[in-house]
């Protein structure tokens, strides 16, 4: 059986070949991966988000495919478009990044809405129309993306209905000093560096087969609920989590237990987990003063377990 903490100490020491002082960080897209959903990593430019996700990807052996975010991508640049074969005079598909396994999507909120909107139907139910023809997408299929802060040129907002279908939405900071002299260091050096495959599908399908059976008791259950419907009262918020974020908060508690070696989801992971899980979901009013993480930080503090 696939030892899950000793899988991603192995996925973490590789990644760490490439980056440093994102332990955290890499942690949270294990528990997606485990969870079978999909993340959205929003920092400023130059803080090593593509870098860590393709180290991520290196490490498991899968189909990887990139998807660049520009002004002008177009649903044919994602999924693939049908053409009329000279030869055969056949209809054929021609397929697009989005046929793999690991899907890494660069700076999503440069692409046009239009374009962004034609990956619900990949995130949420693993396939996608082409013509007339719906086709399942790999197993597992997982969507990295990153995003720049709306304040950078040339960014949009990704609609909610698109953001809600990511499982959980990472921020990535500034590292410390400490961190960021260790990234000189492994830039000096990245010619010799090469981040080992550790892991394969069929390991991650296990993992997730895994987290499923991982128990998540009935006072968690009470508090994920509490937690959630206080986003919906908060006199700060205009929109509060939808019983998705319950869900999100159920699968990636019970990926995080797996990973540290226990079969049962606590009140800890689910604070843990809060940020990322309800982050892009709620909307606070931009009058109040308090940003989303405040509301989220003051709602944990606030909501008791039973």
């Amino acid at each position: 059986m696939v030892d899950a903490k000793a899988q991603f100490d192995a996925v973490l020491a590789e990644v760490r070949k490439k980056v440093a002082g994102n332990d955290a960080i890499i942690k949270l897209i294990f528990i997606a991966i485990v969870a079978n959903g999909h993340v959205l990593l929003e920092g400023v430019p130059g803080v090593a988000k593509t870098t860590m996700s393709k180290a991520v990807c290196d490490a498991i052996q899968a189909d990887f495919g990139r998807i660049q975010g520009t002004p002008d991508l177009e649903f044919k640049d994602i999924v693939g478009y049908a053409y009329l074969d000279d030869k055969t005079k056949n209809v054929e598909l021609k397929k697009g990044p989005i046929f793999t396994n690991m899907l890494l999507i660069d700076e999503l909120n440069r692409a046009p809405p239009k374009t962004t909107t034609a990956l619900l139907e990949a995130l949420e139910e693993r396939q996608v129309t082409l013509g007339n023809e719906t086709m399942p997408l790999e197993k597992p299929f997982i969507a990295l993306a990153t995003q720049n802060p709306l304040n950078i040129e040339g960014t949009t907002m990704l609609p909610k209905v698109l953001a809600d279908r990511f499982l959980m939405r990472i921020a990535v900071d500034y590292a410390s000093i400490e961190a960021e002299q260790q990234m000189l260091r492994i830039k000096e050096s990245e010619e010799n560096i090469t981040v080992k495959r550790v892991m394969g599908i069929e390991d991650i399908l296990e993992l997730q087969k895994l987290a499923k059976g991982v128990k998540v008791p009935d006072n968690v259950i009470n508090y994920i609920t509490k937690v959630v419907n206080a986003t919906r009262k908060d006199i700060h918020v205009v929109m509060g989590g939808s019983p998705r974020s319950e869900i999100s908060f159920m699968s990636c508690g019970k990926a995080k237990a797996l990973i540290e070696g226990r079969n049962e989801v606590s009140i800890d992971d689910i604070k843990y987990l809060a940020r990322p899980v309800l982050s892009h979901r709620i909307v606070v009013r931009s009058s109040g003063g308090v940003g989303v993480n405040g509301v989220i930080d003051g709602i944990i503090a606030t909501t008791k377990p039973d």
